[in-house]
């Protein structure tokens, strides 16, 4: 067999948190410190895994990982935000380095981590493609002979040769993408990235590492988008707290992720505005799931009518914002998105800041019995200016008299209640 292009082998990485260090006095202190940062790895066994010296302590973001990728697989990591995938791949790209372990990486490596990493603001996006491929070891004529498909993927041809700090976010991930797959790696790593472009170009990217896996390369792939993982991925790692709580097929790790891992809440309050989820146009107050005439504490069954309700500021004047929900089942599955059928604002179009709520009602006899996710997306103008996956779960409760005489589990994601009859006619 042949070695594999990915193997961590008891991986972990320690981070030192607590109160600032006093600024050097003297020489000795400056060596000393100098001598931790050179050697993190034995500080760390030294001080031992509590951390415990004086007002600091230390967390570890990885913790005993260990795991292999064979060549041409595409595998995908999934967990909650904090649970080490970033960290991971930021090991895996020689970024910073692991506090114990070894992870070894068997060709010319791509990665795509974030949006500003790997490019230099002050150039060009011409000059930056350029660098990138130096940088991978590339000759100039290698470069140029990809240089066309470059351009044309990332469709920023008309600033190319404009400094990409200039860019927006959405033009900078076209072209960071674009030159981490267009300059063929034997590995390519990809953060959680692809939700800031649009649904017609996070559908290229998905088709162009598709494509990459198809020639024999490599692919580890970092998302919360458990249906791109699903469609994509050979093999799911799910990462814990810096452990790998279960490795499988994709199917089988995100059903029990979704269970297990996913935030089961049916009433969220923000307070602070500051602090809330959100970004310079929008900030999330609530969001709420409930019965129709009831509470967010009280059940909802298969046959309960139920309302989907959130509470926003909206920070700037103009345009109204207008919220889209998608509503999937513990599989993954889309059962549907919805959004307002007007998006009229109060006054005649114009909208002031202020604190708006919106609600959805859902009719009963719709859905199974199970657990559900509620997906938010915020939009003005149908441009997309905000999203939060999973930011309510909830379950469906059966109802044993709703089956008749039927004890088995109903099949299917919908569970209506039809008009159904049955006559003798002859």
């Amino acid at each position: 067999m042949s070695e594999p292009a990915i193997r961590v082998e008891n991986l972990g990485k320690c981070y030192r948190i607590g109160h600032l260090r006093q600024r050097h006095n003297t020489l000795r202190d400056a060596v000393e410190e100098r001598f931790r940062s050179l050697i993190p790895g034995l500080t760390a066994r030294l001080r031992g895994r509590s951390g415990d010296r004086g007002n600091e302590e230390t967390i570890w973001a990885l913790d005993g990982v260990t795991f292999e990728i064979p060549r041409g697989q595409v595998l995908g990591i999934i967990g909650s935000n904090g649970a080490g995938k970033s960290t991971l791949l930021k090991v895996l790209s020689r970024i910073t380095e692991p506090t114990t372990g070894r992870a070894e990486i068997r060709g010319r490596v791509g990665s795509l981590l974030e949006v500003g990493t790997g490019f230099h603001s002050e150039l060009t996006g011409r000059e930056n493609i350029y660098l990138n491929g130096a940088i991978l070891g590339m000759t100039r004529a290698e470069i140029d002979s990809r240089f066309g498909a470059i351009v044309e993927f990332s469709e920023i041809e008309r600033f190319l040769d404009t400094p990409v700090k200039r860019y927006s976010s959405g033009m900078y991930l076209r072209l960071a993408f674009a030159v981490a797959a267009h300059l063929e790696p034997e590995v390519l790593l990809v953060d959680e990235v692809l939700a800031v472009g649009d649904a017609a170009f996070q559908k290229k990217c998905l088709g162009k590492m598709n494509e990459i896996a198809g020639h024999g390369r490599t692919v580890l792939f970092v998302s919360h988008n458990m249906m791109a993982i699903e469609e994509l991925c050979d093999r799911v790692i799910w990462i814990q707290e810096g452990r790998i709580r279960m490795s499988d097929q994709p199917r089988l790790v995100i059903a029990e992720y979704l269970k297990a891992a996913v935030s089961r809440t049916t009433d969220r309050i923000w307070d602070e505005r500051t602090s809330a989820p959100g970004n310079d146009s929008v900030r999330l107050h609530r969001a709420c799931v409930r019965p129709m005439n009831g509470q967010s504490t009280d059940p909802i069954n298969v046959r309960t009518p139920f309302v989907m309700e959130f509470e926003y500021w909206k920070l700037q004047p103009g345009n109204p914002l207008g919220l889209s929900l998608d509503l999937l089942n513990e599989r993954n599955v889309l059962l549907f998105s919805v959004g307002p059928g007007d998006t009229r604002g109060p006054e005649g179009g114009s909208c002031p800041m202020g604190l708006y709520r919106d609600s959805c009602g859902v009719p009963g006899d719709i859905l199974n019995n199970g657990w559900y996710r509620i997906g938010l997306r915020v939009h003005e103008d149908l441009r997309p200016v905000f999203r939060y996956d999973d930011i309510l779960t909830f379950q469906v409760w059966d109802v044993p008299k709703a089956k008749g005489a039927w004890l088995g589990e109903w099949r299917g994601v919908v569970r209506p209640a039809v008009d159904w009859r049955t006559e003798r006619i002859g």
